[in-house]
């Protein structure tokens, strides 16, 4: 399939057409992985764009059964320099132009990917649309230029029932803004009693369960868009742990007070650096965000910046003054990436248990001074 890629600025790339033949609107991002393509098409946080990988060869590997970071892909569509047709792993169950296939989602390969990229980090992410080779390039600019993207994306991958991941430990409640299943591997890794929520709780319903702890997970779009984030965190902090990861974290800082800002072309990836500033230590993350907190705002907050990107200086990582609630940008789950940061699931472990003794103890005192 002969296709063409248009973005809103006026560049266009050609190349050829693989997975669904159909036209595919979205914002065009990059990610700088060398692997991890299957859970970089699944993970929710792509949700509404298409993606540019900057590493060449993609697919070389194939398509497992047990890789993925979602039931259903949420990703637009997939820009590639070189499409890999015959892979070689031993895991492999089909091509990713077989994926793509299956799951009815489109992509673009022979794309000059170095200059697709150099333009993203010039301009900055923009809305672009795979289309058919013959199609007009003018009109399609002109249409890209006053064609809104949906700002809905948490809600369309978020879970509508909640279920749950039976453990033996502590009680985790698993806020879905658009989850990696990375995530919950983690927490049921640790021997957590899981529930699976949707984004649209409410901090009384979630206080009901009587969880030990409040993971927020991470998703799409822009954080500002998910309305009711500040009122459900606000809700719950100081009555029960709160851990945020990506977006979680950015909801964090908004019902804080803080602030938020869209990056010019985000962090995708799995080799970007972090400082953690409490510890002095540098851990290599995988990251997927288009937005930061704005580290400014923190001033007039009761948060604590605690880590930061090495590469441009942003916002990492956040906890706050009074209550066990701390958050991180980058993904400590991987799934692509190092696990460098693992570590910070126990710490909430640790946060949970801490506090659930800090509670035994008030109440053992209270009984103990109404005896006499």
């Amino acid at each position: 399939m002969n296709k063409k890629l248009i973005l809103e600025t006026g560049e266009v790339f050609h190349g050829q057409g693989f997975g669904a033949d159909q036209d595919i609107l979205g914002e065009v991002v990059f990610n700088t992985g060398m692997t991890g393509y299957q859970e970089l098409i699944s993970d929710p946080s792509y949700c509404g764009q298409i993606v540019c990988m900057t590493y060449p060869l993609i697919g070389n590997y194939g398509i497992n059964r047990d890789d993925y970071e979602s039931i259903e892909p949420a990703i637009k569509g997939l820009i590639v320099k070189e499409l890999c047709d015959f892979p070689s792993n031993f895991r492999n169950q089909m091509t990713l132009d077989e994926f793509f296939r299956n799951k009815n989602l489109s992509g673009i390969s022979e794309i000059d990917t170095r200059r697709l990229t150099r333009v993203l980090r010039d301009k900055g992410v923009v809305k672009g649309i795979i289309v058919n080779a013959d199609e007009d390039e003018s009109t399609v600019v002109q249409n890209l230029k006053t064609t809104g993207l949906p700002t809905d994306q948490v809600a369309s991958v978020s879970t509508e029932t909640p279920y749950a991941s039976p453990g033996r430990g502590l009680k985790v409640v698993l806020v879905d803004f658009g989850s990696k299943l990375g995530i919950l591997r983690e927490l049921t890794h640790r021997e957590c009693d899981v529930i699976v929520v949707s984004q649209d709780i409410t901090a009384e319903e979630i206080l009901l369960m009587k969880p030990d702890g409040i993971m927020l997970s991470n998703g799409p779009g822009d954080p500002e868009d998910v309305k009711g984030a500040p009122a459900l965190i606000n809700g719950l902090l100081g009555k029960v742990p709160i851990f945020g990861i990506c977006l979680g974290h950015q909801l964090i800082g908004l019902a804080c007070g803080a602030k938020t800002f869209k990056l010019k072309f985000g962090h995708r990836g799995g080799n970007h650096p972090v400082l953690d500033l409490e510890k002095n230590k540098v851990a290599i993350t995988s990251q997927n965000h288009g937005y930061a907190i704005d580290q400014e705002s923190l001033r007039s907050t009761d948060l604590i910046e605690t880590h930061i990107a090495l590469n441009d200086r942003t916002n990492e990582g956040l906890r706050h003054k009074f209550h066990p609630c701390f958050s991180v940008q980058y993904h400590p789950e991987a799934s692509p990436g190092p696990e460098d940061a693992n570590y910070l699931f126990d710490d909430f472990i640790s946060l949970m248990k801490d506090f659930k003794n800090q509670e035994s103890t008030a109440k053992n005192q209270e009984q103990e001074h109404a005896q006499f």
